[in-house]
């Protein structure tokens, strides 16, 4: 033990002076241990690093050796080259399988999914973010009644109301868009459509109906209690085909107001695709009703998940679902004797706004926190607005949609979600809508979101 303690005393010399600091010996032979030991760590250091690489990249690209950057092997000629990168064919085999999966089967595969966008300049504007669920790039029709179209017909087969080729025909009464939705998705299932519809809506939307196969019956205006008013009529020419057996099948009555597969399809697809596109943060969904489908079905969908979330309704002049939000009272100023002028409500706008409560308006109504009332001519304003800066041109519902939106956003303060719909396109609105609204002039004066908002409430 004593030539052990002897030989360390005279290491630690050499190491310290008499000072007790490092002597030029001590630091070369301490520096010498210090890489011997790095040079056994740093592999360790490395395969670390290259791991948590290869995790951020994912699965489809493979780590690359240093100097591995152009080169390309050949094996089985089955490997390829991409963007300077070699990809080992097993990931190719994946990637195809992957891409296979996504294949969309039928007209029925292009419905849901839709794309959430922000809106740039209207969230700029309002120093909030404002996302779209652009809901008329649905592959059938064209907006958010391809959901509901397919979801009535489904049921409606699940209770073997409808049977596919025993020549049923499915009847309807509407203002457009979900009678094109039935009538692309009845061709699809083998059904014949029949579609009642006001005289005074904008007659793309018949003309569309007719090149889809879809039999019309354009009716004068009249209130829900009159028999001949196209909802009622819708159901009637059901019972009659159903009765009269010299006509094949039987007449399917869809029933969009009552038939509660309607908020069903927004509670089961578009809710839940909205809040995996926001990843859950949103503080407001604004939108209209017609069907009340679309708001009552994202509300129990996101509700229950975002309990601090608000709900708002986007309601068009001339509706009542407004007061009745607002004041428990369903009216509309334009409901007083010898003012009214339209079936439904008093207003170019089509799609939304209703004075009488559906099945589905119903089903959610307890969640709706706020409303908003939209004039004529702010909805013309915005859809003008959104074809300037957006570039986006949309039709009537969608443009009281985000004047709502942009409304609350102002209310509501900096830094806010809000989610709201793009219902359809413009194309379907040219001779009614955009006929008042007017062109897109290169050289005019660029509107103010400010004086668009002016006498909104």
């Amino acid at each position: 033990m004593g030539i052990f303690a002897n030989v360390a005393n005279a290491i630690w010399a050499r190491l310290l002076d008499h000072k007790g600091k490092v002597t030029s010996f001590g630091g070369f032979l301490f520096g010498i241990l210090c890489a011997l030991a790095f040079k056994d760590f740093y592999p360790d250091l490395e395969h670390s690093f290259r791991r948590r690489m290869r995790r951020l990249r994912g699965p489809e690209i493979p780590h690359l050796a240093p100097g591995q950057h152009d080169q390309v092997r050949l094996e089985d000629h089955t490997e390829r080259k991409s963007s300077g990168l070699v990809v080992d064919s097993n990931d190719a085999r994946r990637t195809l399988d992957s891409i296979g999966a996504n294949i969309a089967v039928g007209v029925e595969g292009l419905v849901g999914h839709t794309p959430l966008v922000k809106l740039k300049y209207l969230s700029e504007a309002t120093d909030c973010e404002i996302l779209a669920k652009a809901e008329y790039l649905n592959g059938a029709g064209n907006s958010p009644k391809d959901r509901v179209a397919l979801s009535m017909i489904n049921l409606a087969e699940e209770e073997g109301l409808l049977v596919p080729g025993r020549g049923d025909t499915i009847y309807e009464g509407t203002v457009g868009s979900t009678g094109i939705s039935l009538a692309a998705v009845c061709r699809a299932r083998g059904y014949k459509a029949y579609i009642c519809m006001p005289d005074d809506q904008a007659t793309e939307k018949s003309d569309l109906l007719l090149k889809l196969g879809a039999i019309v019956e354009r009716v004068r205006p009249a209130s829900i209690v009159d028999q001949d008013q196209f909802v009622n009529l819708a159901r009637r020419r059901a019972e009659e085909h159903t009765d009269d057996s010299d006509k094949p099948g039987r007449g399917f009555f869809a029933d969009q107001f009552e038939n509660t597969a309607n908020y069903l399809a927004h509670q089961n697809t578009t809710g839940p695709e909205i809040y995996a596109q926001t990843q859950g943060h949103i503080d407001a969904f604004v939108a209209g009703a017609g069907t009340g489908g679309t708001i009552s079905g994202v509300a129990l969908a996101l509700k229950p998940l975002l309990p601090d979330m608000q709900v708002v309704l986007a309601d068009p002049q001339g509706s009542g679902l407004y007061n009745k939000i607002k004041y428990g009272v369903l009216f509309s100023a334009t409901e007083t004797e010898g003012t009214r002028r339209r079936h439904q409500v008093d207003s170019i706008v089509e799609g939304v706004g209703i004075n009488r409560l559906t099945a589905n308006f119903s089903a959610g109504m307890h969640l709706i926190d706020d409303a908003v009332k939209v004039g004529d001519k702010q909805a013309m304003q915005m859809a003008r607005w959104l074809v300037e800066k957006e570039g986006l041109f949309v039709g009537a519902s969608s443009a009281v949609n985000c004047v709502a939106a942009a409304y609350l956003a102002k209310k509501l303060g900096k830094g806010k979600t809000i989610v709201t719909v793009l219902c359809d396109s413009g194309t379907r609105h040219l001779s009614k809508f955009w006929k008042e609204a007017g062109n897109i002039e290169a050289a005019e004066e660029e509107l103010d979101l400010e004086e668009i908002l002016d006498g909104v409430k």
